[in-house]
C-alpha cells in the first residue's frame, strides 16, 4: 500500500480498524452501560467525518484504480457518516426502552456505513459487489435485531432471502458485462463499450444484458417498482431506528452505485436504457404514492413513501446523458433532501412508539398538536417537506430533479411527478389533520437524543429551503467525469 492509497482510503481504514477495535472493547462494556458503546460508535463516526471533509478537496485513485477518491466520494461519505451518527441517536434511547441494549447493534452499524463508503467510492464492479455486501449483510442482521419478536426476526429473514436473490442478479450482470468487455473496471469498460480499448470488439447486446441485470439488483436496494415488495414488511418489523438508517442509508448507497456505474461506465448504452429508466421512474412514482394512500400503520406509510421518492431520484438517472451536470447535482441534492426530513420524521415516529408495536398507527397521532405541540409542528414540517410543499427543503429537493427532467427532454416524466406529489399530498397530510383536528390523549416519549434529532431536523428542513444554492453548489462540485 502506497502513501497514495493509504490517503484515498484512509477514512475507510480508520473506520474499520475502529469498528473492529469496539468490538472487542464491548465485551468489557458491562450490560447495562451500552451507551458507552454508542458515544465510541459516534466518536469513530465523527473523526471517519474529520479525515473525510480534510481530503474533501483532493482526487486520486488507489489499489490500481479499483477506488476512486473524487468530489462524488466525498460528498457522499459525509451524507453516510452523518447518516450513522443519526442512527446512533435514534437508537440510543430506544434500544434501552425496548428492553434489546446490545452494544453489537452498534458495530454492525458501523460495518454497514462502512460498505457504503466503499460503494461510493468502488471504481471497480468487483469492489462494488464487496461494497454491496457489506452494507446488506449487517442490515439483515439489524432489520431482526429485536429478536425473540416474531415481527423482527420476519423482518431480517425476508430481507435476508431477497437481497440474497437481488445479489445474485447483480453477480451475473457483472459476468455478462466482463464477457462483454474484458474488464470490470469502470474506465475500462467505457472504452471498450465506446471502441476505443485495446481488446477485441464488444458485443453490445450481452453489455445491454448485463447492465439491466445491475439494473434490477440495484432496483432491490432502492425499492424501485417492482423490485420492492419486501420494503413494508421489512421497515414494518424491523426496529424503528434500523428502519429510519435503512431508508436514508441503503437508498443512498444503491443510487451511489446506480450513477456511477451508468454514469461512469455506460453512456453508450443510454439511448437503449431510456424507456427502461422512464417506466421504472414512472412506475415507482405511480405505485409508491397510489399504494401509500391505504395505509393506517405510520411505518407502512413511509415505507411506501420511500418508494415514492426513489422513483423521483429515478428521474435524474433517467436523464444522465442529457443533462449529465444536473442530472447528479439534483440527485445528491435530493439524497440529502430526504435524508434530512426522513431522520425526522422517523424520530417523531419513535417518540410515539410504544412495546409490543403500539403507537404505530395514524390515528394514535390525535391530539398530539394539542399535547406536544412542538413534536407535532415538527411532524407537519417534515410531511409537508415530503409533499414538496414550502417553505421546506422538499420543494426545493423536488424543483431541482423537475428541472432536470425537463432540460433532459422528459416532459411526461416531470408532469407525472407534479401529478404523484399531489397523490401524496393526501396521505401526508392526513397526518397533519389527525394530529390538530382529532381528539386524543397520545402518549410520548421525552428523550434528548431523540428530541435533538427531529429538533435538528425540522430546523434544517426550513432553514436550508431558504439557503440551498450553497449545498446545490456543493452538490455540483461532485459531478462524475
Amino acid at each position: 500500500m502506497t502513501s497514495s492509497d493509504l490517503i484515498t482510503v484512509l477514512p475507510l481504514v480508520f473506520l474499520t480498524v475502529w469498528a473492529c477495535a469496539l468490538l472487542l472493547v464491548d465485551l468489557f462494556i458491562p450490560k447495562g452501560r451500552k451507551g458507552w458503546t454508542a458515544f465510541l460508535a459516534a466518536l469513530g463516526l465523527a473523526a471517519a467525518m474529520g479525515l473525510t471533509l480534510l481530503y474533501a478537496g483532493q482526487t486520486g485513485f488507489a489499489f490500481s484504480g479499483m477506488v476512486v477518491l473524487d468530489g462524488f466520494s466525498s460528498f457522499l461519505d459525509v451524507l453516510f457518516l452523518a447518516t450513522g451518527l443519526l442512527g446512533i441517536a435514534l437508537a440510543y434511547d430506544y434500544l434501552k426502552r425496548m428492553g434489546i441494549d446490545r452494544g453489537e447493534y452498534y458495530v454492525l452499524l458501523l460495518f454497514s456505513v462502512m460498505g457504503m463508503m466503499l460503494m461510493a467510492q468502488a471504481a471497480n464492479l468487483i469492489v462494488i459487489f464487496l461494497a454491496l455486501e457489506l452494507l446488506s449483510i449487517p442490515l439483515y442482521v439489524l432489520a431482526a435485531f429485536a429478536r425473540p419478536r416474531l415481527e423482527s426476526e420476519e423482518a431480517g429473514l425476508k430481507y435476508f432471502l431477497l437481497g440474497a436473490f437481488s445479489t445474485g442478479f447483480v453477480v451475473y450482470g457483472i459476468a455478462l458485462v466482463f464477457g462483454a468487455t474484458g474488464t470490470t473496471q469502470l474506465s475500462g469498460i467505457v472504452s471498450a463499450a465506446a471502441g476505443t480499448g485495446s481488446g477485441p470488439a464488444v458485443s453490445l447486446p450481452l453489455l445491454g444484458i448485463g447492465a439491466a441485470l445491475i439494473l434490477v439488483g440495484f432496483g432491490f436496494k432502492v425499492a424501485a417498482v417492482p423490485f420492492h415488495m419486501w420494503t413494508p414488511d421489512v421497515y414494518q418489523g424491523a426496529p424503528t431506528p434500523v428502519t429510519g438508517f435503512m431508508a436514508v442509508g441503503a437508498k443512498a448507497a444503491g443510487f451511489a452505485a446506480l450513477l456511477r456505474i451508468f454514469v461512469t461506465a455506460l453512456p453508450a448504452l443510454h439511448e437503449n436504457l431510456v424507456p427502461v429508466l422512464w417506466g421504472l421512474a414512472a412506475l415507482t412514482m405511480l405505485g409508491g404514492n397510489l399504494l401509500a394512500i391505504s395505509q393506517t400503520n405510520i411505518k407502512r406509510m413511509l415505507a411506501y413513501s420511500s418508494i415514492a421518492h426513489a422513483g423521483y431520484i429515478l428521474m435524474a438517472l433517467t436523464a444522465y446523458s442529457k443533462v449529465p451536470k444536473d442530472a447528479v447535482a439534483s440527485a445528491l441534492f435530493y439524497l440529502v433532501t430526504y435524508a434530512v426530513t426522513s431522520f425526522g420524521s422517523w424520530a417523531v415516529v419513535i417518540a410515539l412508539e410504544k412495546t409490543e408495536g403500539k403507537g404505530l398507527e395514524i390515528a394514535d397521532y390525535a391530539g398530539l398538536g394539542r399535547k406536544r405541540p412542538l413534536l407535532a409542528a415538527a411532524m407537519a414540517i417534515f410531511m409537508l417537506s415530503l409533499t414538496g410543499m414550502p417553505p421546506t427543503l422538499g420543494l426545493v429537493g423536488k424543483f431541482y430533479l423537475f428541472r432536470t427532467a425537463i432540460q433532459g427532454g422528459f416532459i411526461g416524466l416531470a408532469i407525472i411527478g407534479v401529478l404523484t406529489s399531489l397523490i401524496s399530498a393526501y396521505y401526508y397530510l392526513r397526518v397533519v389533520v389527525t394530529m390538530y383536528m382529532r381528539e386524543g390523549e397520545p402518549e410520548t416519549t421525552h428523550e434528548f437524543w431523540l428530541n435533538f434529532t427531529w429538533g435538528l431536523s425540522a430546523l434544517a428542513t426550513v432553514v436550508l429551503s431558504f439557503l440551498p444554492m450553497a449545498l446545490f453548489a456543493w452538490a455540483s462540485g461532485a459531478v462524475l467525469k
